[in-house]
């Protein structure tokens, strides 16, 4: 049987201690892996910031709306004159309507068969016809039935033999008034159609 001395004991446990020191050490100095260097990012150029985009132009302020005037006559050109260019014709009488009406009255048929007999007799004289209204309604509504009266003293007319190509149409509704008092008396002398001429 082998017996150990406190001596070697001591001597085992200090070898066995320098030899696991110097396997510790030698495990700690193992190669450290290198560590990969990432180079920096060449600098860059700013890039030139794009020109701002100019404002949209301003529209000009609207002009102010001009004031507003009597309404113009309603003109249907059928003759190449304007209606300054003829005159009164004694031997074409004016018509008279009822009221909101344009169709021609059984007592105006006469009138008109006058008229278109005189026409026939001066085949070179061109017609310009007036339609007027009285001062109720708007100057737009009193404007299309001035013309619609205008058109229907034509039309008589035509039906007489007078050819369409002869006569022009004005509309002055009710601007053109012959009396000025408001009484159904006034208001009918207004509601008419009269006839001006001037030779071609």
């Amino acid at each position: 049987m082998r017996t150990f001395t406190r001596s070697s004991v001591c001597t085992g446990v200090i070898v066995g201690g320098l030899c696991v020191a110097l396997a510790l050490t030698a495990a700690g100095c193992a190669k450290r892996p290198a560590l990969a260097l990432a180079a920096a990012p060449a600098p860059t150029v700013a890039q030139a910031a794009p020109p701002p985009t100019p404002p949209a132009p301003t529209p000009p302020p609207a002009a102010a709306a001009p004031p507003v005037a009597a309404p113009e006559p309603v003109v249907t050109a059928r003759a190449a004159a304007p209606p300054s260019e003829y005159g009164a014709n004694e031997a074409l009488k004016r018509i008279h309507f009822d009221f909101d009406k344009s169709e021609i009255r059984k007592v105006d048929a006469p009138v008109l068969d006058a008229g278109a007999r005189w026409l026939k007799d001066n085949p070179t004289h061109l017609v310009l016809v007036e339609g007027h209204c009285d001062p109720r309604g708007t100057n737009e509504y009193n404007m299309a039935l001035g013309e619609r009266r205008a058109r229907a003293a034509m039309s008589y007319l035509v039906a007489q033999g007078i050819s369409a190509g002869r006569f022009t149409l004005v509309s002055y509704g009710e601007e053109r008034p012959l009396c000025h008092d408001e009484t159904e008396t006034c208001w009918a002398t207004n509601r008419r159609a009269m006839f001006l001429t001037r030779p071609q």
